[in-house]
């Protein structure tokens, strides 16, 4: 009997043991969770992770700017792609296609005994062409210059006249009702006052036009060199000192966002003085043209205006 109940207390204690190690469904339940949720990667970066995810993502911004600057920087290049802050294109007007005759119906020439030569030119050849140039109007004077044309008009003032009256040239412009002011001046200017003189005479010269005409449009032309055998180093009229002082005046038109019209390079040789066939004086001061000349640079004004 002993051994009986013996028996059955110890069967009793073994399935309590039992029971007690067997875990419940919820501490089941509470393991597992707890066990996935230390597997689990982070869903959100710890701040020093988050800050070097910014600081890549600035740097990669920053590069693509930087990438897209120098894109735009190689596609503007050049003279006649590099634009001013106005839209303005800077350095010498390219190539275009021939312009009507009436383009010039509005535009004024401006110029010294070389200008002067092609107004004569365009007024003789006018008898058998009335649209050559369209309708456009010449103030030229020989010996003029952008420093003696800002001289106070007098009796001996050098000084074009307009309409049979002496007057500046701001007010023969505004005169004259022009829209397009083409100007090329410097031969008579380089002897007496240099390069930088010259330029900073015709900035003046133009920006007393612009006051009187706010909505002109400028086109500084080139001045044209001399023949070879007159080139003399020696003297500050020379090829040297012209070819400079158009390097200053694309400088000028850049900054003041007008229009080179590059005049020289079409009547030059390959050594950049005059070429010999254009030029009526090659014996004497050796700068005017000749009529073949004259339609050389015609054709060049037509095929070179602002698109």
């Amino acid at each position: 009997m002993k051994i009986r109940l013996f028996a059955l207390l110890l069967a009793a204690l073994l399935l309590a043991g039992g029971c007690a190690e067997r875990p419940t469904a919820s501490s089941q339940a509470e393991e597992t969770s707890s066990a996935q949720t230390s597997a689990a990667p982070s869903q959100a970066p710890s701040q020093d992770a988050s800050s070097a995810l910014e600081s890549e993502a600035s740097d990669a911004s920053e590069g693509a700017e930087s990438a897209a600057s120098q894109t735009g920087d190689a596609s503007s290049g050049g003279e006649s792609t590099t634009v001013s802050a106005n839209g303005v294109t800077q350095g010498a007007l390219p190539e275009s296609p021939r312009a009507e005759d009436s383009y010039f119906d509005d535009a004024v020439f401006i110029g010294d005994s070389v200008s002067l030569k092609l107004n004569l030119y365009v007024t003789k050849n006018r008898q058998n062409n009335p649209t050559l140039l369209g309708k456009a109007q010449f103030l030229t004077a020989g010996s003029m210059g952008s420093g003696n044309a800002l001289q106070p008009v007098s009796e001996d003032s050098i000084h074009p006249l307009y309409n049979g009256e002496k007057m500046s040239l701001a007010d023969s412009v505004a005169a004259s009702g022009a829209k397009k002011v083409y100007i090329m001046l410097g031969m008579n200017d380089l002897a007496v006052y240099g390069v930088d003189g010259a330029v900073a005479n015709m900035e003046t010269l133009l920006n007393g036009i612009l006051e009187k005409t706010p909505d002109a449009k400028i086109f500084i032309e080139t001045a044209t060199p001399l023949v070879k055998a007159k080139s003399i180093e020696t003297n500050k009229l020379n090829n040297t000192n012209v070819h400079l002082y158009n390097e200053k005046l694309a400088e000028l038109c850049a900054k003041n966002g007008w229009y080179l019209v590059d005049i020289s390079s079409a009547v030059q040789d390959s050594e950049g003085n005059l070429n010999a066939s254009y030029c009526s004086d090659p014996d004497d001061m050796g700068i005017h043209f000749t009529d073949e000349g004259c339609k050389v640079w015609i054709d060049y004004l037509y095929t070179h205006t602002p698109q």
